[in-house]
């Protein structure tokens, strides 16, 4: 994890991360702006600020100073779950730029609270054992899992119309998905860690020789954009909004600490509760920049966490290293034009690949529980209930107040806050506990580069 690769792989390793992290990115910004009512040269701007932000981010997290970092490779990108708060909240301080200066306030004080809780969450890691861990990393593959799949039909815009599901949009997708597949069988192991990222650019070369990959917006596209502190004036204190985004940073504390204990998994590293808070206080100051430079709440990204595990690169300065390649892209917008250019349903071919090795991480830990308790088994089988409805079943809290809402309408977060509650409902008082917890000196173990081969409960 430790290693510093040469140049040429260093860079290839970690544009490919960049590669994988883009669409969800993007997206955030993409959705709040359009909620808000931001013209596009302003939501344009967003999107650059929300990649500098996030290659920063990714930087202190992976690289680590002082107590601030995991040093694990983590990539940092904007929380989904913060979406549905901050447009209550920007909404309800009239859209527009007025409302991001309140939202904006909200996330600085929301990444305060992260940094100065983060102390003591990491003391609770002994709540989080791998029933909840690994039911977490479950829920997070399995809800995400159909965001990927809207991308292989054509993308999320086109769903209700003509265009989508179109059978062009998956031929791409399957081809994409086969490519990776054979680069993973038949390719050397060098071609195996680069598998995802050449499925993306043969993907998207195959649709541009098609004529389905639209370039048009690299020529629009600026070649220098600077995101600058405090670009839509200073931030707005509101009480409530502060109030609903210390809560947001609450959620998504245990969701940073599941993704902590799988990287741990997935690369052999002894996690305990001092790496928790080192990657809370990540968190926190992330977050605290992102309300400084423009943007959003920050926590580790998924899709990244599959992609470490599928191509089974562990070094964190490849993480690093793609910090820096966002950074570039953040300031070259020109640059970010070429990678956004990557049509739906190939991205969506490839995000299926890595949600579904996150959610293979989830089942990995979970094989290290007894499930035939019978307290363990329920607490899988609510909270897997629990995340998907609002997931399956999207209108299903649409008489709540905007408030709850914004909270139960994420399938990540109602399944997480279900594991966690049920463990302290069933286990956490409970003086003479048999405790299942990841045995650390069993991941250790590995084979010919492959990975941990033995894990054991005890």
């Amino acid at each position: 994890m430790d290693e510093v690769l040469p140049l040429p792989k260093l860079s290839l390793y970690g544009f490919q991360h960049v590669l994988a992290f883009y669409a969800g990115a993007v997206l955030v910004p993409v959705i709040l702006g359009s909620s808000l009512g931001l013209s596009r040269e302003e939501l344009i701007y967003l999107i650059n600020a929300d990649l500098v932000t996030a290659g920063i981010a990714t930087i202190i997290q992976a690289w680590g100073f002082w107590r601030i970092g995991s040093r694990l490779p983590l990539v940092q990108g904007a929380t989904f779950t913060a979406v549905s708060p901050m447009i209550a909240i920007g909404q309800g301080a009239g859209g527009g730029t007025a409302g991001l200066l309140v939202v904006y306030g909200a996330v600085i004080t929301g990444g305060v609270a992260a940094f100065l809780f983060a102390p003591f969450a990491g003391r609770l890691a002994v709540y989080f054992p791998p029933i909840v861990t690994g039911t977490l990393l479950t829920v997070i593959g399995i809800v995400l899992i159909p965001v990927a799949l809207q991308d292989v039909g054509g993308g999320s815009t086109l769903i209700g119309g003509p265009g989508y599901g179109d059978p062009a949009n998956l031929a791409y997708a399957g081809g994409t998905l086969l490519f990776i597949l054979l680069v993973v069988r038949f390719g050397g192991p060098f071609l195996r860690s680069i598998a995802v990222l050449l499925g993306l650019v043969g993907g998207t070369a195959v649709a541009w020789l098609l004529g389905d990959a639209d370039l048009g917006a690299v020529d629009q596209a600026d070649w220098l954009g600077v995101s600058t502190p405090f670009h839509y004036g200073l931030p707005t204190f509101s009480l409530f909004p502060m109030l609903a985004m210390v809560v947001v940073m609450l959620i998504t504390m245990v969701e940073t600490t599941g993704d902590v204990y799988a990287m741990g998994e997935i690369t052999g590293r002894k996690v305990d509760g001092d790496t928790v808070s080192r990657a809370l206080r990540a968190d926190g100051v992330a977050t605290v920049l992102g309300g400084v430079l423009n943007s959003f709440p920050y926590v580790a990204f998924a899709e990244n966490i599959g992609l470490v595990r599928i191509s089974r690169v562990t070094s964190r300065f490849v993480v690093v290293a793609a910090g820096v390649f966002m950074i570039l892209l953040g300031l070259v917008p020109k640059a970010g034009a070429v990678v956004a250019s990557v049509p739906h349903p190939v991205l969506g071919a490839a995000a299926v690949a890595m949600f579904g090795m996150v959610t293979t991480v989830g089942i990995q830990i979970l094989a290290k529980v007894d499930l035939r308790e019978e307290r363990n088994a329920l607490i899988l089988a609510v909270s897997l209930g629990a995340a998907m409805l609002p997931t399956a079943v999207a209108p299903f809290f649409e008489r709540m107040p905007t408030e709850v809402r914004a909270v139960l309408g994420s399938g990540i977060t109602l399944g997480t806050l279900t594991a966690v509650l049920l463990n302290l409902f069933f286990h956490a008082f409970e003086s003479r506990r048999k405790r299942e917890d990841i045995d650390w000196d069993g991941l250790a173990d590995y084979d010919d580069g492959r990975g941990p081969q033995t894990a054991t409960a005890r």
